[in-house]
């Protein structure tokens, strides 16, 4: 008997973990136009969390709050990148997944600067 509903349970979960079909990506291509302007859109992205960090107010705070800031003033640039996902008719849960990879990505690159500037500091005086 316990094999019996073993059997079912394993049956069914298959039903319970497929995937959406919304969801998933159908084989479509990005063209090298929508490649360029992603790419691009990622570099201004990457350029104003640099600049951010080399502002003198974000220097002196701790380094955990001083990244949240950063990151919170560059978010309207990755709002740019998601438009140009939409644009291309990219399923919103991949755009939203390569955007939170690269925000997280960032903001550990960001948090990690930021912590070796406030040791550097530190250390200097």
């Amino acid at each position: 008997m316990k094999k019996f509903l073993l059997l079912l349970l394993l049956c069914s979960s298959e039903t319970v973990f497929s995937n959406d079909a919304k969801n998933e990506w159908h084989n479509t291509t990005i063209s090298d136009e929508t490649i360029e302007k992603i790419q691009a859109a990622k570099y201004e992205y990457k350029k104003c969390v640099d600049n951010e960090m080399q502002k003198s107010a974000n220097q002196t705070e701790d380094a955990r709050k001083a990244t949240d800031a950063i990151m919170k003033q560059c978010e309207s640039s990755l709002a740019k990148m998601r438009e140009i996902y939409t644009d291309a008719k990219v399923p919103e849960v991949i755009a939203d997944r390569h955007l939170k990879q690269m925000r997280m990505q960032t903001t550990r690159e960001a948090l990690q600067g930021m912590m070796f500037s406030q040791a550097s500091r530190k250390a200097g005086n």
